[in-house]
């Protein structure tokens, strides 16, 4: 059975010509454990793509089943609990809260999920340990490199134990060791068991995943 599974979502606009779409009969099977890449040209429709697979975008139509659930039936309240539940998201800009320490920043999907404190610290601090950032837990993200702020993006996303990590050019921001360092701990995620999808340009990273989509004008081509 299908982690994800996609049947001709469509999203588009209405403007003061007609319709214009973003994306087209986008049918889509993702398995639990597959490492994915979505690749295409800028406005091609691939960060779309992400935000409806994550459900941070609900405006669209057609059909979208998350394990056994028909994202596509729910009502927005019941899509923010699923995204908190089975998400994780990676973004080129970090998005790291400028004001919590790393420590703070990893603590927060927790929270949402309600885990209790003292399992919430159990966690976090299992998580500095496993990414090799315990010396920069109590340090604010404006005191860390972009790649340092990138592998505690990483870690946020994964610190709940997400089924997906949506990472939307996650090396975007990083010169290419960095880069090299974040794709290395992605694909080491999901040798792990994690299913990711994630949306690049660049060929090297997307080599690192088992399968490459290609979208063009919202379109999938082969």
């Amino acid at each position: 059975m299908s982690l994800i599974s996609a049947k001709n979502i469509e999203k588009s606009y209405k403007t003061g010509g007609g319709e214009v779409f973003v994306l087209r009969r986008i049918t889509l099977d993702v398995k639990k454990g597959e490492f994915i890449t979505v690749m295409g040209p800028s406005g091609a429709g691939k960060s779309t793509l992400l935000a409806i697979l994550g459900m941070l975008d609900g405006d669209w139509t057609g059909e979208y089943h998350l394990m056994h659930h028909p994202i596509h039936a729910l009502k927005p309240k019941e899509r923010i609990a699923l995204n908190r539940q089975y998400m994780g998201f990676v973004f080129q800009q970090y998005h790291l809260l400028d004001d919590l320490t790393v420590y703070e920043n990893l603590e927060i999907p927790l929270s949402y999920r309600n885990v209790k404190r003292k399992e919430r610290e159990a966690i976090v601090a299992d998580t500095l340990d496993r990414f090799q950032i315990v010396g920069k837990k109590d340090l604010y993200p404006s005191q860390l490199s972009g790649g340092q702020q990138q592998m505690v993006a990483v870690a946020r996303a994964v610190v709940a134990e997400p089924a997906v990590i949506l990472a939307d050019e996650p090396t975007g921001s990083l010169h290419t060791s960095q880069g090299k360092m974040i794709m290395d701990l992605m694909k080491r995620l999901n040798e792990e068991g994690t299913t990711i999808i994630q949306v690049t340009h660049n060929e090297t990273w997307a080599g690192y995943g088992d399968r490459i989509i290609n979208l063009q004008d919202g379109w999938m081509v082969s």
